[in-house]
């Protein structure tokens, strides 16, 4: 009796006091040289308890969720009968039915319409000339905007045309413009029905985390396995890209409609379909708007990799000229896709515009004659160009070229610089990078398993850190623990760096008006470039290998570090800037105490996205050597291993909502510190 007494009270100490550990300030410190202590001596450890199973997960211990993923779907695609149909006819039907619409556009914009096979082919309908296609860009413009921005928009598609990018641009804007209307759809039709039922909203979110954190290679290779190589696949790989946004946007967009707009649709009478369709989408229209420029921006950064299942057009051409170290062919081509991306950015702002309606009756009657112009120009001019070959497509004998350009100057820096380049190179591996791998990968897979889980469970709760836990028990239990540990080493050190450096232009911009105009047409260009052509400059400068993977990371991730720390300096409420100088500080005071505790949490909510594109760049840095769960989503991609990719893709994806839900909810408890409304 006595004996179990003391095991008892020595357990209710045991608790207490790992109770008063989780609480304490020591908690991190100790947790923190805990970890460090086993990082570095766990395989000596290992080998003096026997417990090398603690150190590499035993293979024989490995869950083969793999092979049932992929046993799943050779089943599906080969056996699966529905009755009326299987399941290979209804992905034969879905992809006639994608397939119908973008040979249309592409007929529109590129190929025409012919009769017949190869050479016994006549063509019945040319396409629209490229001065057709480039006033009916001017003209929506000018519709949507003004003036200027129809030169905008206009010069974008002449710069396509002037430097030999037009046909590959026709057939991503092809693609663009069947994805772009599917993704908005689709994403208002979820948002609608998540905002309606509570229990759809809270169904929908796991799965729309899932898509925005799955690298965009791993669900590439199911889509492979199920729609074959080709242009369908590429649709429809975009549309799943694209779409998360605007079910998001969509819902907070109705939930955001003013209780007195509902309640004065109903005292007028309106049923719940026109109360939906003629007062809250209208109403939310400037948001829907947000939607779908992020659908647009997101289809043009997926052309690329999309390209790797049978895409083409710009992505094409900048995957090819990766392959081949092509630096002016690579640069050209992404170029191209920029200018492309801003002018359906800009047209797309333009139409969110909440004056853009009385704006356009203003001038309602002067533009339909303009589009009437247009229209009857359009016709005139491709009919024409049957008999004019220059009005038909741009002349080769006009084409320019900055590709030999742009590699002149890369062999130029690596000439003249390269001696600097591997200096600076070889101090980063010596001193961050390599300590840091170091530290992750000497981690154990248990202690890393419940580390983690007691990190996030001190953050976030006990059902958060739960949460977090089992996922990277995941990681552990299907073989993957080592190629996370150098995803999360190549994301902290390049998370890191981007946040030092972005954080202090962000907070310098944020408070002087021409700083911020530089540093914000700097980081739209940042953004707008797709993420293959950082690949191509860093590559020729830096070798392959993780000190590239790294600085192409921190050049996708930079933007929300330096947007939210300027937005974060910004909101601060003047009156309290005015009270610290009333009390005597200095600017650094009043930088220090009063404006940066007031950002924490934008900063924290800049830290989040930073984390978010840093790990959908990694995935893609597989293409320079890194030894991570990227690569394995792209051998599993080349391989067409459908278990091996979604298996890899989920371990990123669990690594991501971890880092995401831990970071919100500092963000959550800094504002309710600080008293500031969620």
């Amino acid at each position: 009796m006595t004996a179990s007494v003391t095991i008892s009270d020595s357990r209710g100490r045991w608790r207490r006091a790992s109770r008063d550990l989780a609480h304490s300030r020591w908690f991190w410190p100790v947790l923190l040289i805990a970890t460090w202590l086993l990082a570095s001596n766990s395989r000596e450890l290992a080998r003096q308890f026997d417990a090398r199973w603690a150190i590499k997960y035993p293979r024989a211990w490995e869950l083969p969720l793999d092979r049932w993923i992929s046993d799943a779907m050779k089943w599906l695609v080969n056996e699966a009968n529905f009755g009326l149909f299987t399941f290979r006819e209804a992905t034969r039907f879905l992809s006639a039915l994608l397939e119908a619409p973008y040979r249309a556009v592409r007929a529109l914009l590129i190929d025409g319409v012919s009769s017949g096979q190869g050479q016994q082919a006549v063509e019945i309908l040319p396409a629209i000339s490229w001065l057709g296609i480039i006033a009916i860009a001017a003209v929506l413009a000018w519709r949507a905007g003004d003036a200027a921005l129809a030169w905008l928009v206009g010069l974008c598609f002449a710069y396509l045309a002037l430097f030999g990018q037009w046909q590959s641009a026709m057939v991503t804007l092809a693609s663009v413009l069947i994805a772009v209307p599917i993704g908005v759809v689709c994403g208002l039709l979820l948002g609608i029905l998540a905002w309606r039922f509570a229990a759809v909203e809270r169904g929908l979110r796991p799965v729309l985390d899932l898509m925005q954190t799955v690298p965009v290679f791993a669900y590439l290779v199911p889509i492979l396995f199920l729609f074959g190589f080709g242009p369908v696949s590429a649709l429809v790989a975009t549309v799943i890209y694209a779409m998360p946004p605007m079910a998001r946007i969509t819902t907070v967009a109705l939930h955001s409609v003013p209780p007195e707009t509902l309640e004065a649709a109903r005292m007028s009478g309106c049923t719940p379909w026109q109360t939906l369709t003629k007062v809250q989408l209208p109403s939310a229209l400037s948001q829907l708007m947000v939607g779908v420029n992020q659908v647009i921006m997101l289809s043009l950064n997926m052309v690329i990799i999309a390209s790797m299942i049978g895409a083409g057009g710009l992505g094409h051409d900048v995957l090819t000229a990766l392959r081949r170290l092509d630096i002016g062919g690579g640069i050209e081509a992404g170029l191209a896709i920029v200018v492309m991306a801003v002018a359906l950015d800009r047209l797309s702002q333009a139409f969110s515009r909440t004056d853009r309606a009385l704006h356009a009756q203003a001038q309602a009657a002067s533009r339909n004659r303009a589009w009437a112009l247009v229209f009857a120009a359009v016709i005139v001019l491709t009919l024409a160009g049957r008999f004019i070959p220059s009005l038909e497509s741009w002349p080769e004998r006009w084409t320019l070229s900055t590709g030999n350009v742009w590699t002149v100057s890369m062999e130029w820096l690596n000439v003249t610089l390269f001696d600097t380049f591997e200096r600076i190179k070889g101090f980063f591996l010596t001193w961050l990078m390599l300590p840091v791998k170091r530290f992750f990968v000497g981690i154990p897979w248990p202690w890393g398993v419940l580390v983690t889980a007691l990190a996030v469970a001190r953050i976030g709760g006990w059902r958060l850190g739960t949460m977090a836990g089992l996922m990277m028990l995941f990681i552990a239990v299907n073989g993957l623990w080592d190629k996370a540990m150098v995803t999360l080493y190549l994301m902290s050190v390049s998370v890191l760096l981007a946040c030092a450096i972005g954080i202090p232009l962000g907070l310098w911009a944020g408070q002087r008006p021409r700083a911020n105009r530089l540093v914000g047409a700097f980081m739209d260009t940042l953004q707008t470039l797709p993420s293959f052509v950082y690949l191509i400059p860093v590559v020729m400068l830096f070798r392959v290998g993780d000190f590239s993977a790294m600085i192409a990371v921190i050049l996708y991730a930079l933007a929300p570090a330096v947007r939210y720390a300027a937005l974060g300096i910004r909101s601060v409420d003047p009156a309290l800037v005015e009270a610290g100088r009333m009390a005597g500080c200095t600017e650094w005071q009043l930088l220090r105490r009063v404006k940066l505790p007031l950002a924490v949490p934008t900063l924290l909510l800049g830290l989040n996205q930073t984390i978010m594109l840093g790990l959908s760049m990694l995935v893609i840095t597989a293409l320079v050597g890194t030894r991570d769960l990227g690569q394995e989503v792209y051998i599993a991609l080349t391989k067409a291993n459908t278990g091996a990719g979604i298996v890899a893709g989920l371990s990123i994806a669990f690594i991501a909502i971890i880092a995401d839900r831990t970071v919100s909810a500092l963000a959550r408890d800094s504002r309710e510190r600080l008293g500031l409304p969620s």
